[in-house]
């Protein structure tokens, strides 16, 4: 195909050269008919578009038209819910239509066209929304993320962007409830110095209890105190209107493109959350796809910040505070009891006090005093154990182990280890257990345990000297080699002769008076 480069070389060739046409077939490298084709040429216009209903040769699907065409004309007088679809056309002329043999994509195709030519297919425009500076829209994305080699699938990431300018920034999380909201929110406005003065939300049941009608919502308590608190107002999309805040759902897109491919691998999720709000300021230096004046969003940006509120003096508390009740175990649930967690034995079928943030679950008892804390469960993951204080608890009670309910909850070869255990020594063997686990956790005491039961070790300095073999780099030394050059010990030989000892007593007594 002749570029346009080409053809205005011949043409320059031709008039203002003065060189001929075979000439020019040889410059350019092209035949002679060519060159006179586009030395002949008046008409350089763009050709216009073809009208897509304009048919350029015989489709299958051409004896099958009239009656998709009678379908779709009938549909106008039909409620908008209750029209034929392209599946459901191409449902009834497989069920209908004698002969059909065409493929969906095909039928889809004019299904499409005359939906168009018909004006049935919806064509609802959006109205521009203006947005000024300092106004901000929330919302989630889904992405894939590793920390410390877990893969945490379809986890959350929360962007928070401006319109006016474009700017947006964005904070993974494990998952989309409350806590994992505000403290991305927070985190946001410590960073830019400020408070939007209002965020566009989605109707999430995160946040929204209840879309009254007329426009009103009910939100939860701990989302209006946090509005309060940052003097945010918060506006709520109309139902099934996503296109109100298409500028952070474009973003959450845009952003998952560029900052979360290839999937991201870290060792600490706040650490990489601050690394992404750099890069989110880094990625501002560029133009706005929409000025006038063509300024860079990090231009634009400044002019969003000029507009937000101040923070407050006080930060404000994401953490969720809640309770409670305990099995005959000393574990309870959380997430409509899809998640469960160890609290102690000493809390059996009571109540605790429980802090919840995005990250982690702090048990605590009736004076808010911390028993345990647990990494936060997501997903299918099912329940966060922590032994120490099972282990502490009953190394106080040995003797009452079996019954205790502990004992069943224990690892099998760990159940077989204290049972070959002499009472008197199972004491000290469960402290022991509850140092391993203390040091490099419940699994390593576990590990240690199966090694002793294998070499039937079941005293506790063996517990710990095995521990230490594995956990704690104590090199084996190898035997010694018994050279023939190394010196001989003498070996004196002992007499089991008791009255040849008595008589050398007697003696020695009567040699100190």
């Amino acid at each position: 195909m002749t570029t346009m480069d080409q053809i205005h070389r011949i043409r320059e060739l031709y008039y203002e050269q003065d060189k001929n046409l075979n000439e020019i077939a040889i410059i350019i490298g092209c035949d002679w008919r060519t060159v006179r084709k586009y030395v002949d040429m008046e008409d350089f216009s763009c050709p216009p578009p073809t009208p897509a209903s304009v048919e350029v040769h015989e489709s299958k699907l051409d004896p099958f038209k009239p009656l998709i065409d009678e379908w779709l004309r009938a549909d106008k007088l039909a409620p908008r819910k209750q029209r034929h679809t392209a599946k459901r056309v191409f449902k009834r002329l497989k069920d209908e239509a004698d002969g059909f043999n065409c493929s969906y994509r095909l039928v889809a195709l004019y299904v499409q066209q005359k939906k168009e030519e018909l004006r049935l297919k919806r064509t609802d425009g959006y109205l521009p929304l203006e947005h000024r500076p300092g106004e901000a829209q929330a919302d989630f994305g889904t992405a894939d993320f590793y920390e410390n080699g877990k893969l945490y699938h379809e986890a959350k990431y929360l962007v928070l962007s401006f319109p006016f300018s474009n700017g947006g920034f964005l904070q993974l999380n494990y998952g989309e409830n409350m806590e994992c909201l505000l403290e991305g929110l927070v985190t946001i406005f410590d960073h830019i110095g400020g408070v939007p003065t209002e965020i566009w939300f989605d109707n999430t049941r995160t946040i929204v209890t209840k879309v009254i009608k007329g426009g009103g919502r009910n939100i939860t308590e701990r989302f209006q105190r946090f509005c309060e608190h940052y003097r945010i107002k918060p506006i709520f999309m109309n139902p099934e209107s996503g296109w109100e805040k298409g500028n952070v759902e474009n973003k959450v897109g845009y952003l998952r493109r560029n900052e979360l491919v290839p999937v991201p691998s870290f060792n600490d999720l706040t650490e990489e959350n601050k690394h992404l709000l750099n890069h989110c300021e880094t990625d501002m230096q560029r133009e706005h796809y929409d000025d006038n004046a063509d300024r860079f969003i990090s231009e634009l940006f400044e002019e969003d910040k000029a507009r937000l509120l101040p923070l407050p003096s006080v930060p404000f508390d994401t953490a969720l505070y809640t309770s409670a009740t305990t099995d005959k175990y000393g574990k309870f649930t959380l997430d409509a009891g899809k998640h469960r967690y160890s609290a102690s034995p000493a809390f059996c079928e009571s109540i605790v006090n429980l802090k919840i943030t995005s990250s982690v679950v702090i048990v605590m008892d009736a004076d808010m005093h911390e028993v345990v804390c647990h990494k936060r469960l997501y997903g299918d993951e099912h329940e966060r154990m922590d032994w120490m204080p099972y282990l502490t608890y009953i190394a106080r009670k040995p003797r009452s182990l079996r019954n205790s309910g502990i004992y069943d909850m224990m690892p099998q070869t760990m159940q077989i280890y204290m049972d070959n255990c002499e009472s008197k020594e199972r004491g000290r063997v469960l402290k022991v257990l509850a140092e391993l686990t203390e040091r490099t956790g419940f699994a390593s005491a576990v590990k240690t345990v199966d090694e002793a039961v294998r070499l039937n070790a079941t005293d506790p300095d063996s517990l710990q000297s095995l521990y230490r073999r594995t956990y704690a780099d104590v090199p084996l030394l190898p035997p010694l080699e018994n050279k023939a050059e190394l010196p001989q010990q003498k070996v004196i030989p002992f007499r089991n002769d008791l009255k040849i000892l008595d008589a050398a007593l007697k003696k020695g007594g009567t040699a100190n008076g």
